[in-house]
């Protein structure tokens, strides 16, 4: 995978200006975001979220990711509920696996959550996509394991549909970034294959679902050996895929303008049906492989931007700004009228257990 003895080829960014319709600027009025007045029970980033209905009500979920010392050891299986209505976060059972897992994804299905691969570190640097599928009951607090994903994939996006279907979009597979769409059926618990990726596979992407189309967008590509080993290098681009409603394996792609500033790495992201909107906040500004530091050896800074696709108008949007940048998201996640941001590292590359959350006006 991204091994620390291949870390230090040089990370080639590639910077393209965007094109066509300028996004809308932000109103001087739009709202600055909070820091939610509770936190994660421990620092913890590259994790898996996503928010559901509880035993107490709405809550917010984290597994596996890195814990505060960076290091293959810090990896880590623990799982954490955080119940809204009382501000109040606790561990849960954690992940059953052996050992943890970084840059996993999990989605929520008709009130049950969908826990997908990540990869394991090992004291000399390699690291080994996992195939595993989990559902957890929030109810029960139990996990049961499913059908395993046909290509293991981590730093992949992963996204819900029509309250049935998840997509797994490209991501990173032991060796190198793939262009697989996995789709996996909830309802028969089995895999098929979606319309493959057309833009260059990546890993640290972005991206959300609202209704019937999907927003792709930044990431990590392979560009190319230096010396045998890889050079990784930023992927400024942006796809929509288009599904048809009658076949959820048919996509139809189009690239789109790529978003003004820059691509940003492990950017938290979301869809939102009711508004039309694929949103993004956060992210970094170097690829790096988990310790926040570039693979060209430069720290990886974090935005405070929130920024948004609108997929009526088909054009970017500017939305505002985070409380306090943050970086080595997986997901944003939104309970009732607010989105949230929970983890992840800060302006000096620091391990968080700081939670954030925001409000778009109408």
């Amino acid at each position: 995978m991204r091994f620390w003895s291949k870390a230090a080829a040089i990370g080639m960014a590639m910077f393209v200006s965007a094109c066509g319709q300028e996004p809308t600027e932000q109103p001087a009025s739009a709202p600055v975001s909070s820091t939610a007045e509770f936190a994660l029970p421990i620092p913890i980033s590259n994790n898996a979220v996503v928010a559901a209905e509880g035993p107490d009500g709405p809550t917010l979920y984290s597994f596996n990711g890195l814990k505060s010392g960076k290091s293959w050891k810090d990896t880590s299986n623990a799982a954490f509920a955080c119940i809204i209505s009382i501000k109040d976060c606790e561990e849960i059972a954690s992940v059953p696996v052996e050992e943890g897992r970084l840059a996993s994804s999990a989605v929520t299905v008709a009130g049950k959550i969908y826990l997908f691969g990540g990869y394991t570190v090992a004291e000399n640097g390699d690291e080994v996509s996992t195939p595993e599928v989990f559902v957890f009951e929030p109810k029960s607090n139990a996990y049961t394991r499913l059908a395993d994903m046909p290509t293991p994939v981590d730093d992949m996006v992963a996204l819900p549909y029509r309250g049935r279907y998840i997509y797994l979009v490209s991501g990173w597979h032991d060796e190198g970034n793939v262009s697989l769409v996995q789709l996996y059926d909830t309802q028969f618990d089995t895999w098929s294959m979606a319309t493959e990726f057309p833009g260059k596979p990546v890993f640290g992407h972005a991206g959300g679902i609202a209704n019937h189309s999907m927003i792709i967008t930044d990431g990590v590509a392979v560009a190319g050996l230096v010396d045998g080993k890889r050079k990784f290098a930023a992927a400024p681009f942006a796809w929509r895929g288009d599904i048809d409603p009658g076949d959820p394996k048919r996509i139809t792609w189009r690239a789109i303008d790529a978003h003004p500033g820059g691509p940003q790495y492990r950017m938290a992201a979301m869809g939102d049906n009711d508004r039309g909107l694929i949103l993004f906040a956060g992210g970094g500004d170097n690829p790096y492989n988990y310790d926040g530091i570039g693979y060209d050896g430069e720290p990886a800074k974090p935005t405070d931007r929130i920024f948004g696709y609108d997929l009526k108008a088909d054009q970017w949007i500017e939305l505002g700004k985070l409380a306090e940048p943050g970086m080595d998201h997986r997901a944003l996640v939104k309970s009732g009228d607010d989105y949230y941001i929970m983890g992840g590292m800060d302006a000096d590359q620091a391990v968080t257990a700081r939670i954030m959350k925001f409000r778009i006006d109408d």
